[in-house]
């Protein structure tokens, strides 16, 4: 079986059951996209599928090879992971950022190659950053941090990307191009995203974790349903179908008992004269 692949993986984290009994099939050049509540266990699954953490039961294979197998420098040549926030005190341009990319391929001490600088600058053009290549990080809005960082993932040259809530903090618009670029790009995509409009927008099939396990799992029109909403997140919501995707309106939450009482009351209270 060729591609990336996680096989009933269960992921313990001191006493605590964080991913219990998840299958991810993954298909050449799709977008998955992972749905769920804060701790349902989006990150962890992710952390899996890189190899930076090893499932406590179950496997994670790659071209059917258990993912501990084939080392961390094969590994990051074949998948590149963009996490939430990436911090960094040193002074460095985006070009050094891209080019970090580049490390699984060289050998320790070895200078960067014609082929290292190539990736690089196909890397920024890709994401649009060329003209920004000698500006330095420290400079940049969070949409052109998280650009960055999508280049340098891209400048590995992997066959398949693992991001982690991309779109935080970012303004709408950063948000779409954002994910505009990600659909875009010629690779395998896993994307753990809050955001279910943006989700059914921009995902080929969509994965719903609750409490470390799977839900469901299916098209973004099969998947985001009244129902399924509800019971995940709580939330009441009404469902359209606009072409292509499902479009998710969230419904306001009744008003608790206690409160109109009390407005009923001070509305019924007698007009002072």
């Amino acid at each position: 079986m060729t591609g990336l692949h996680a096989d009933r993986v269960v992921c313990r984290l001191g006493d605590r059951l964080v991913v219990d009994d998840v299958t991810l099939t993954l298909r050449p050049g799709e977008t998955v996209g992972l749905l769920g509540p804060n701790g349902s266990g989006k990150s962890t699954l992710l952390r899996l599928l890189s190899g930076i953490l090893a499932p406590s039961a179950g496997v994670v294979t790659l071209d059917g090879r258990p993912l501990a197998e084939a080392g961390r420098r094969a590994t990051a040549r074949r998948i590149a992971t963009v996490e939430q926030h990436t911090h960094t005190r040193t002074e460095l341009t985006v070009r050094d950022v891209v080019a970090l990319g580049r490390i699984p391929h060289r050998r320790a001490w070895t200078p960067p190659t014609t082929a290292d600088a190539a990736a690089v600058t196909e890397a920024l053009r890709r994401t649009g950053l060329t003209d920004r290549a000698g500006q330095s990080w420290h400079t940049l809005s969070g949409g052109e941090r998280q650009r960055t960082q999508i280049a340098r993932a891209l400048a590995q040259e992997p066959r398949e990307l693992l991001l982690d809530e991309p779109t935080n903090h970012l303004d709408i618009q950063y948000q779409l191009d954002l994910l505009e670029l990600v659909a875009s790009l010629p690779v395998t995509t896993v994307i753990a995203l809050h955001d279910l409009n943006l989700a059914a927008m921009y995902c080929d099939r969509l994965l719903v974790l609750r409490d470390g396990r799977a839900v469901t799992e299916g098209t973004p029109a099969e998947v985001l349903t009244p129902a399924l909403i509800e019971e995940v997140y709580g939330v009441r919501t009404e469902v359209t179908h606009e072409p292509g995707h499902p479009v998710i309106r969230f419904l306001r939450p009744a008003a608790r008992e206690g409160s109109l009482r009390k407005r009923s009351t001070t509305s019924d209270a007698p007009t002072a004269t």
